[in-house]
């Protein structure tokens, strides 16, 4: 099956990725943006005795990162496949139909995927859009955890 941004497709992929990952991934990613530079550039990861500076900062010791890289490491690699495909079809410039998209990240594929991802800017936004492109969304993810 061949979905492209140009013919929508009703039928969605067999993802190898929960659905509801991606849309925890999202919603953690999205925290994970927000985030400022830190006001201490040279804080290490034992130098969080500033709780609230820490909690809106980006620190070395920063959970919401390492949560998102243990989730992304966790997955198997045909779910990390998916999970790039997904963000590769959700950016402007990415490839413009679902297998493109998953035979490229297939072919790319490392170890070091969970490290790629958490540092893709705006990571939450084109997983949406990615989604999008295939027909899914997190609608009733957010309904039933928010």
């Amino acid at each position: 099956m061949t979905l492209s941004r140009q013919t929508p497709d009703t039928d969605t992929p067999d993802l190898r990725v929960p659905l509801d990952t991606v849309c925890y991934v999202i919603e953690k990613a999205r925290e994970f943006d927000v985030k400022t530079g830190s006001s201490d550039p040279a804080a290490s990861r034992l130098d969080d005795d500033d709780i609230d500076a820490a909690v809106l900062e980006d620190r070395p010791s920063d959970p919401v990162r390492h949560e998102l890289l243990s989730v992304i490491s966790d997955l198997n690699h045909g779910a990390q496949i998916d999970l790039v495909a997904i963000m590769w079809l959700g950016r402007a410039e990415g490839p413009d139909s679902w297998d493109e998209a998953r035979r490229m990240a297939e072919e790319g594929h490392n170890d070091r995927t969970a490290q790629y991802l958490v540092g893709t800017p705006l990571l939450g936004d084109y997983l949406e859009e990615g989604l999008n492109v295939i027909g899914l969304s997190c609608a009733d993810y957010v309904e039933n955890n928010v």
